[in-house]
């Protein structure tokens, strides 16, 4: 009985989690149309799903499947009218190695991107961003429902495509 508690407690507390993380209809188009909103990614699913599988099995606690879930909330890419800032981890093939320990991932900064913007057929936004100075050119195709949630299809002519399911919060103001 007290291990049922605690299964019980730990799915409402899931639940609960995922429920604070939607926006509302409302504020997820006044972001969407500011171009003010940060990506948080939730889970990752690489294009090479069977490569990916072989080497998680041999890690610790053998995972398996396609999809990564990323337990931290500090996955992100961060959208303003004048720059995009990307942090988030990359699992597939690279064709050109990082120089330095602290290059691998997707991370960049670009002040100079192309920035298209569509209501959906049905509903909610698709949205496409490409980087022109970043290192490696990133193409970012964000399909964004009415609540918030989202998927992005990252492409580089560097690494293999990836796939990351989240959700849109609003960017957090600066105080001085």
């Amino acid at each position: 009985m007290n291990r049922l508690k605690i299964i019980y407690t730990a799915a409402l507390a899931l639940i609960s989690i995922q429920a604070i993380a939607q926006t509302d209809k409302a504020t997820t188009a006044k972001i969407v149309e500011a171009k003010t909103y940060t990506f948080v990614a939730r889970s990752a699913t690489p294009l090479n799903i069977q490569d990916i599988s072989a080497v998680m099995s041999r890690m610790p606690g053998a995972m398996q499947g396609g999809t990564i879930n990323l337990n931290e909330s500090y996955y992100e890419i961060k959208v303003t009218p004048d720059s995009v800032v990307a942090f988030l981890p990359y699992y597939g093939r690279s064709f050109t190695a990082p120089i330095g320990q602290n290059e691998g991932g997707v991370k960049f900064t670009s002040k100079k991107f192309e920035y298209k913007s569509k209501k959906g057929k049905k509903r909610g936004w698709d949205i496409l961003i490409q980087t022109i100075d970043a290192k490696e050119n990133y193409r970012l195709a964000l399909n964004i429902g009415d609540e918030g949630y989202a998927t992005l299809s990252l492409n580089s002519n560097a690494k293999q495509s990836i796939t990351y399911q989240g959700y849109l919060k609003e960017n957090e103001v600066k105080k001085d």
